[in-house]
């Protein structure tokens, strides 16, 4: 099933592409592969939530954000190659969770992420990831997310 009926049949819009906060680009195609920027928890240029996971933003909020951070980082994709059907592979997400000093559960917030994933790409949505603890992020977001795609023309 292409990755854009799946949207619809999941009641999923992809948002507008999130506009950079310095110097860098959204997404960036070489080759056979899309790389994104750091995409935040921005729905309409707004976070939905700002803190240290563990402490000030609870873990379920956190996946909510790690899945809008994907929807980010898929809407810049579609973005630089013409639509979301032209993703053939997610390869790599890559995730940042703000995190408290005593939390210690950043794979299960970036599950809210991988999960998505699959849930719009099944087999192709199975992707290697690193979900790592960090002392804060841009605008005290969260959650941030960076991928890696391999698309087809």
């Amino acid at each position: 099933m292409a990755a854009s009926s799946r949207l619809s049949e999941l009641g999923i819009e992809l948002p507008a592409v999130a506009a950079p906060l310095a110097s860098y680009v959204p997404a960036l195609r070489s080759g056979n592969y899309v790389y994104t920027a750091g995409q935040l928890p921005l729905v309409e240029g707004e976070l939905i939530a700002t803190g240290k996971v563990g402490s000030q933003v609870d873990e379920a909020t956190a996946q909510e954000c790690a899945r809008i951070c994907i929807l980010n980082g898929l809407a810049a994709v579609a973005s630089v190659v013409g639509g979301i059907d032209k993703i053939s592979r997610i390869v790599k997400v890559v995730g940042f969770v703000a995190s408290d000093p005593s939390f210690s559960g950043q794979p299960v917030v970036i599950n809210g992420a991988s999960d998505l994933l699959g849930e719009i790409f099944g087999d192709a949505g199975v992707h290697a990831r690193s979900a790592v603890g960090v002392a804060v992020l841009p605008k005290d977001a969260p959650v941030e997310i960076e991928m890696i795609v391999e698309v087809v023309d």
